[in-house]
């Protein structure tokens, strides 16, 4: 299904940056823990809440520091996300229908299963079930971090499987966000924000392509966006839908891929810790059995889990059963069910969606608490299962 020599951006860079990526990101959550854990915290409260103001005439924007980390500086988070999605769509690997099918049922199943866990255990209880999506995230730089330290014993096929399933599953959390966690629409300001999607498309249409005009117009976007009730990082998603692949009658990838390769290190090794520094922060000592055998918490850790390997082995199975899809060369279903558990490692995104979910109270101090359980035990399992499932060492050089 997918052919070796093909470009894949994700899968080509695991060995080097998402690795590297995956250990800057434990290292921020290290820190944050440390943080909160020490005399520091008072610092650490302190810089988390500092008032930061933006004005251009009479409109004022002042706000936490940790709000221009979620919502602002994540909008770049989805921009980067975004341009992946769309490149691989219509260029790459993911440009066949036949080679996508395979991840796309694997991911719709990783989203549909756990959140189905979810509200089982949180069905009686309206304010939970705020947090449905919380345990359908997959963390792609993190599960590929962690497959990659299998080294060579993991086939190019499976890598890509594991990359197309977290994009995909990327796509879905952004549907997810645009559709259920933006706050009641102000129609005056939302005519602002058509207005600059519109102007967008336009830029678009008429061949534009000048990155930087697609940004401030993105600027725009997400400061309507705010205002509007629409999710502010949402302005990322616009910008990247908008900007061109290449230049007409050429195969240079302008402005796009020019964007896509600009941000990646950014939002590797940068945005996304700094996100994981300030919104991984829990007091130690607050946990107790309350906090892990809450149904918020149970509905997350066995979403991520144990929900989490039977949507996506069961869907991906059916897309075989069905005809839709087949396994790649190299690739076995032993495989596929340990990178479905690698899909329970949510982190960053599941974090992202327990910011939207429950902002700043006990449920989101708990949701941090059971994203962080269940992700730590997907890693676990799914590097054990993957470690007694891959070929040894020698018997692939062997082979080679």
């Amino acid at each position: 299904m997918y052919k070796r020599k093909r470009h894949f951006t994700i899968a080509g860079r695991i060995a080097s940056a998402d690795q590297w990526a995956s250990i800057m990101m434990l290292v921020a959550l290290g820190l944050a823990l440390f943080f909160v854990n020490s005399p520091l915290k008072l610092s650490y409260d302190l810089f988390h809440h500092t008032s930061v103001a933006i004005s251009f005439g009479d409109f004022v924007l002042q706000k936490p520091l940790v709000f221009w980390i979620n919502e602002g500086l994540m909008a770049f988070f989805f921009l980067a996300v975004t341009l992946e999605i769309k490149r691989e769509l219509l260029e790459g690997h993911l440009s066949c229908a036949r080679q996508m099918l395979l991840p796309v049922f694997a991911a719709l199943g990783g989203m549909v299963v756990p959140a189905a866990f979810y509200l089982f255990f949180n069905r009686n209880n309206p304010e939970l079930m705020q947090g449905w999506a919380i345990p359908t995230a997959t963390d792609i730089a993190l599960s590929l971090g962690v497959l990659s330290l299998l080294g060579k014993r993991v086939p190019v096929e499976l890598k890509l499987f594991l990359a197309a399933l977290a994009i995909f599953d990327d796509l879905g959390g952004i549907v997810i966000i645009a559709l259920f966690y933006g706050s009641h629409l102000t129609m005056s300001v939302l005519v602002l924000s058509l207005f600059g999607i519109a102007t967008l498309f336009c830029l678009n249409r008429f061949g534009v392509t000048h990155a930087s005009l697609y940004i401030v117009i993105g600027i725009f976007l997400w400061a309507t966006f705010q205002e509007s009730g629409i999710h502010p990082t949402m302005a990322g998603v616009a910008v990247a839908l908008a900007l061109p692949l290449r230049l007409k009658n050429s195969h240079n990838y302008i402005p796009l891929k020019f964007v896509e390769d600009g941000l990646h290190l950014w939002v590797a090794f940068f945005i996304v810790p700094l996100f994981a520094f300030f919104n991984a922060g829990i007091i130690l000592t607050d946990v107790s059995p309350q906090h892990i055998s809450s149904t918020l918490s149970f509905g997350i850790i066995l979403g991520l889990v144990i929900g989490k390997p039977i949507g996506i082995f069961s869907f991906a199975w059916l897309a075989h059963a069905l005809g839709l899809a087949s396994l790649t060369n190299h690739v076995n279903w032993r495989h596929i069910f340990g990178v479905a558990l690698l899909g329970g490692i949510g982190f960053t995104m599941a974090l992202f969606l327990n910011t939207l979910a429950f902002p700043y109270d006990d449920n989101f101090e708990n949701g941090q608490i059971a994203i962080l359980i269940g992700s730590s035990v997907s890693a676990v399992l799914g590097w054990i299962w993957l470690h007694l499932s891959l070929p040894q060492k020698d018997k692939i050089q062997s082979e080679a």
